[in-house]
């Protein structure tokens, strides 16, 4: 199990599917608790739980500053991002 480190990671519900850009200090709690769907809202109205996509930074106030940057990125740009770190869609959860 990795240590706490800010982090900035990307859900899918399926490949090209609904995604969500978030951001945690706790990477592994936190796509626990998406996946239990315990936050009402987005993710769990849209069954968006598997992890494609997640990048460590030094500190809490980059990892911001970057969730803010993915997501005003287009759709496009994102799943580019997303295929270049992880081709086949896979949940990299169980990586963790």
């Amino acid at each position: 199990m990795l240590e706490k480190q800010p982090a900035v990671y990307n859900l899918a519900s399926k490949p090209f599917g609904t995604l969500y850009i978030g951001v945690t200090s706790d990477l592994c709690s936190r796509v626990s608790l998406h996946k239990q769907k315990q936050f009402p809202g987005f993710t769990a109205k849209y069954g968006v739980g598997a992890l494609v996509y997640f990048e460590f930074h030094d500190s809490m106030e980059q990892a911001i500053r970057r969730e803010k940057q993915l997501k005003e990125w287009r759709r496009v740009w994102k799943i580019r991002l997303i295929e270049e770190f992880n081709p086949h869609w896979l949940d990299k959860f169980a990586e963790l």
